[in-house]
């Protein structure tokens, strides 16, 4: 009985062992060995063993990690000031450098890509930040990689989401573009009435070499006006000269009618 019971604890004492030796390292993990406080080594994904109470394994992963930037208070390099928030996208690259070379990567990358979202904006215009976000994207995204390659991490997109003005800032905008919208359409009116003077000028050219062609259309205007039914007719200048020019010539055949 003393046997079995000896056995039965010993077996229990192997799974326990058992259980503090194997590790299970994920697919986008990889798990950094430490050997009473020394480095062995980086062990791939799968099923590995640690000795217990010797070895500890520390398992980064290497997955995309999405990091927002909260807003923040940036004074413009013409003196407005704006909340900016931005997103960042960084992966761990070397599981040694990010376990050993510094202490929490996911806080170091939040707070130099604060600090450097800062700089960065603060070095433009207002126009420039609203008309060039790409470059300040590029610029930021730098900057940050620059800082956090020695800790084994990759910055690959830094995106500036949300820019937000000051509500006499959004009123002065939108007065320049709608006084930028008017002057177009007057350019656009006048760029038409300067063609259409072109155009009238050489229908003038061509009606005052053939007269006729001018009661013509007075003709078809005053068709036109009869079809809309209207009550009244103005009639132009031009029909009257031409009614005066025939009442003188009639005028003129009964004369030489008369002395005949």
């Amino acid at each position: 009985m003393a046997d079995l019971v000896t056995i039965f604890v010993v077996g229990i004492i192997i799974l326990i062992i058992l259980g503090l030796s194997i590790r299970i390292v994920n697919q986008y993990e990889r798990g950094v060995v430490f050997r009473l406080g020394r480095v062995i080594g980086v062990k791939d994904p799968g099923l590995r063993l640690i000795i217990p109470l010797v070895d500890r394994m520390v398992k980064p992963s290497l997955r995309i990690v999405t990091m927002p930037i909260p807003a923040q208070k940036i004074i413009t390099q013409d003196n407005v000031t704006i909340d900016v928030a931005a997103v960042a996208y960084f992966k761990v690259t070397d599981a040694y450098k990010a376990v050993v070379e510094i202490e929490n990567y996911n806080r170091a990358v939040n707070q130099i890509a604060q600090t450097t979202v800062r700089s960065v904006v603060g070095k433009y215009s207002l126009d420039e930040i609203l008309s060039e976000t790409a470059k300040l994207n590029t610029s930021i995204q730098e900057i940050i990689d620059q800082h956090s390659e020695p800790w084994g991490i990759k910055v690959t997109t830094v995106e500036i989401k949300d820019i937000k003005l000051p509500d006499s800032m959004q009123r002065a905008i939108a007065l320049q573009a709608e006084a930028e919208r008017e002057k177009r359409a007057k350019i656009i009116s006048a760029e038409g009435e300067y063609l259409a003077a072109g155009k009238l000028g050489e229908a003038a050219d061509i009606i005052s070499k053939h007269p006729i062609a001018l009661q013509l259309r007075t003709m078809q205007v005053l068709s036109n006006i009869s079809a809309e039914k209207n009550s009244t007719i103005v009639f132009p200048a031009q029909i009257l000269n031409s009614i005066r020019d025939i009442k003188d010539f009639i005028a003129s055949e009964l004369g030489d009618t008369t002395k005949k």
